[in-house]
């Protein structure tokens, strides 16, 4: 069975690509890395949610550093870029670059990301990006568009039935001032 260290945003996002990959013979570690959250209340409780769901179904979650700051500085400059545009392509690549050597240094055979399972991302620049920092770090990335298939409708039962937090914006505080 191959190890596969998933990326996730929230527990809401990844209940159902948690379940996809687990049906594809994969033994699933979470990775809570999610610096761009704010404020920090927001990222605990999603954290939070999340770190319940796994117990629940008994998957192993690994939690990242928070360090907002270091984020802010990476996106320095992007803090009028529109929701889906560079300022979000940058987050990606910092978020899966990291979860990439992570992975690497880990031994998992696999990464991948549940940041494609929302209507409000594109697939495309989310796989590129990861496919990209998975060939530099040396591990392989699972290129998926999660919403396909009505895996977001599937998630929102899984959300319903789990009684999870659901939050309102991506995560950035540019992201809330969009709202």
């Amino acid at each position: 069975m191959d190890k596969f260290l998933l990326h996730a945003c929230c527990a809401p996002c990844g209940a159902y690509v948690i379940e996809e990959l687990q049906k594809r013979g994969f033994d699933v570690t979470v990775y809570y890395y999610n610096p761009n959250i704010y404020p920090i209340e927001e990222y605990m409780r999603r954290r939070d949610e999340s770190v319940r769901y796994c117990k629940e179904i008994g998957v192993a979650l690994k939690e990242g550093i928070y360090n907002h700051e270091e984020w802010q500085r990476i996106v320095k400059g992007l803090e009028q870029e529109p929701e889906g545009g560079l300022r979000c392509a940058v987050c990606y690549r910092a978020r899966l670059a990291h979860t990439a050597a992570i992975a690497k240094d880990g031994g998992f055979g696999w990464f991948g990301t549940t940041l494609s399972i929302s209507p409000h991302k594109k697939s495309e620049v989310i796989n590129k990006i990861g496919t990209e920092v998975g060939e530099e770090a040396g591990v392989r990335f699972l290129a998926e568009d999660w919403k396909l298939h009505d895996g977001f409708k599937k998630s929102c039962a899984l959300s319903r039935t789990h009684q999870f937090y659901r939050q309102t914006y991506c995560g950035c505080e540019f992201s809330i001032r969009k709202k």
